[in-house]
């Protein structure tokens, strides 16, 4: 039977209640607190002090107090008038209904409290997945738009070339038409010459005239054949492309660009353990669990941590079977904030840690803190504190533990005392 607590006091103005309940060697690790609206119990074995109160209370804004082997509770009234009493007097039966009755609104409350936190979760996971979306939509136009830019500043350059290039043929027609005229002209003034010689001289102009007129034909072969242009060499070109993941060509593109988005896209998938490669396409000593496991330290030593976690998904899809792996993946995922799947990991090491022996206690004790780091991080103290027990009653002499357990004890503590 436990022993009622009966040397308490109690005081009281208009909107609020002051109970101080002594209780020898009180924590709030021990203490069993439970308050609903009429009632009221704290259960500290082999003490236990319980009430049921004169009126209702504001059980949500109440606060309790522990410190120096005392609780001390402050009640909130829902109406603002004086009581005559503390407690009401109530047979067993009425006692036991009150009981049960408080027992139902907590467990309403508690799974009230769980939905709405399971919708919240679910509302902050699809709110991040259209944010990821839209964002992922951005990037893809955005490299959409430097393509068609690229392919139209492309068609305005080849254009202008085109023109150039038919500017500049046209000029050599001209230079060409212009210099076969000079050499006709040219033979037409020798020409003029041979004539008038050959006034004078018949014979002799003869002669000229012969040899003006083989060396106007010889001009005049020698002119065509520098206006005609000599056939082409019969050959062949071979055109040979550079494999890209994009199907644009690579004058119409951003090299650098698409390098970054391939880069962000493979890290994205080494993320979401979309990234494993086939058994097959593997080599022999990637094969080996314990191989991968050796590989994955060595990248988290070097801080390469997303690198390590697909040494580990592989080592994990080998053999599922060995808890270092989780272990690891778990401190990884610590370093990387993902906070969730490393309370994941950790308690599936925990799992498979079984049953607990002296050769499993380090790995064990470590489970325990990683996953007591992450409930803290995601400020579930008491969560964090009771894995962090649990990891020092397999190591009672670990002194940073001992002195990280304190710690949460002193912010649990501080949260408690802000609210008081």
């Amino acid at each position: 039977m436990p022993l009622q607590v009966s040397d308490y006091s109690w005081q009281q103005t208009e909107i609020a209640v002051f109970i101080s309940v002594p209780l020898r060697g009180v924590s709030v690790r021990d203490a069993d607190v439970f308050c609903t609206e009429n009632y009221l119990k704290v259960n500290f074995a082999p003490f236990l002090f319980e009430v049921f109160l004169y009126a209702p209370i504001d059980d949500e804004s109440s606060k309790a107090k522990i410190g120096n082997d005392t609780i001390v509770f402050t009640l909130y009234k829902k109406e603002a008038v004086m009581w005559e009493t503390l407690s009401v007097s109530v047979d067993k039966e009425m006692m036991q209904s009150i009981r049960e009755k408080s027992i139902l609104q907590a467990q309403e409350r508690a799974k009230e409290a769980t939905e709405a936190k399971a919708i919240a979760r679910r509302e902050d996971q699809k709110y991040a997945l259209n944010v990821m979306m839209k964002i992922e939509e951005e990037e893809r136009e955005k490299i959409e738009n430097m393509k068609e830019n690229e392919r139209i500043k492309a068609t305005k350059e080849l254009e202008a070339w085109k023109k150039h290039q038919k500017k500049a043929e046209e000029q050599n027609r001209i230079q060409r038409e212009e210099k076969l005229y000079q050499q006709e002209k040219q033979i037409e003034e020798e020409g003029e010459k041979l004539k008038h010689k050959s006034l004078t001289r018949n014979s002799t102009s003869r002669i000229l005239a012969t040899k003006g007129r083989n060396s106007e034909n010889m001009f005049s072969e020698k002119l065509k054949e520098d206006s005609i242009p000599a056939p082409r060499s019969v050959g062949s070109i071979k055109i040979s492309f550079t494999p890209r993941v994009f199907p644009t060509a690579l004058r119409e593109s951003l090299v650098a660009e698409e390098e970054e988005w391939l880069h962000k896209q493979a890290e994205a998938r080494r993320a979401m353990n979309t990234d494993i490669p086939e058994l097959s396409d593997l080599k022999e000593e990637e094969k080996n669990p314990e191989w991968l496991k050796d590989k994955g330290n060595k990248l988290f030593a070097t801080e390469n941590y997303l690198a390590a976690i697909h040494a580990y998904n592989l080592a994990i899809r080998l053999n599922n079977k060995i808890p270092l792996l989780y272990l690891n993946r778990a401190a990884c995922h610590l370093k990387l904030k993902n906070l969730h799947k490393a309370i994941e990991d950790s308690s599936k090491a925990l799992e498979l840690l079984t049953p607990p022996v002296s050769d499993n206690a380090n790995a064990r004790m470590k489970a325990h803190v990683r996953r007591g780091t992450a409930f803290c991080q995601l400020q579930l103290y008491i969560e964090g504190l009771q894995d962090y027990e649990a990891a020092l009653k397999i190591d009672p002499s670990n002194k940073i533990v001992q002195s990280d357990a304190e710690k949460i004890r002193n912010i649990i503590q501080g949260t408690e005392l802000k609210k008081s």
